[in-house]
């Protein structure tokens, strides 16, 4: 038991020793990056792969805990290409469901090494765009998904790295909310950002 009181003592210390920013400092972080999204219950569906963007606010709230809010555009969904008996001719139908949110991601960011953190938190998410687009021999259509639900909630995961204020971060967004009425469809994202952080 000892020996497990003094590991948790050590890396307390560790973290204190090596927090990022003063306690009581804010910083404000730009970002850029890929999405691979998927939806679960989706069978034979691949990931659909897009740029996402937003930004970040972020207080040191103690040595080593940090508290973020962001705003996040966020395309999630999935693509498939289809060929079966059902199609006209037997020719390749690629559709994409084009399920795009406005996620603010709350999370919290513990420091465990120089600049290194592990983030936990929660992530409402506001649906702005339904659409399923489908292509065909070179002719694309789109159509409206009307039955996708306008809210989201899902809860991040990840680890971010900062080097003179270049922040690579990683995060898988678990999917609590049925995103589509009458189905268990419910997303599941990874996402990957670049960023830099601003002094404020």
């Amino acid at each position: 038991m000892r020996k497990y009181i003094w590991v948790l003592v050590m890396m307390f210390s560790v973290t204190s020793a090596f927090a990022q920013h003063k306690v009581g400092s804010a910083t404000i972080q730009p970002q850029i990056g890929l999405n691979i999204s998927n939806l679960t219950h989706n069978d034979g569906a691949d990931s659909r792969t897009e740029f996402t963007g937003g930004v970040e606010l972020e207080y040191q709230f103690t040595k080593q805990l940090a508290f973020a809010v962001g705003l996040v555009y966020s395309p999630q969904g999935s693509y498939a290409n289809d060929l079966n008996g059902n199609v006209p001719n037997g020719y390749n139908v690629k559709s994409t469901k084009q399920i795009d949110y406005l996620n603010v991601p709350i999370v919290a960011n513990l420091y465990l090494l120089k600049g290194f953190a592990v983030k936990l938190g929660i992530q409402p998410g506001f649906n702005v765009k339904a659409n399923i687009e489908t292509e065909s021999k070179g002719r694309k259509e789109n159509y409206t998904l009307y039955d996708v639900k306008w809210f989201d909630f899902s809860i991040p995961i990840g680890l971010s790295y900062e080097y003179k204020n270049f922040v690579a971060d990683a995060r898988y967004n678990i999917g609590f909310t049925k995103v589509i009425d009458g189905t268990k469809s419910k997303n599941k994202v990874f996402q990957f950002t670049l960023g830099y952080k601003f002094n404020l």
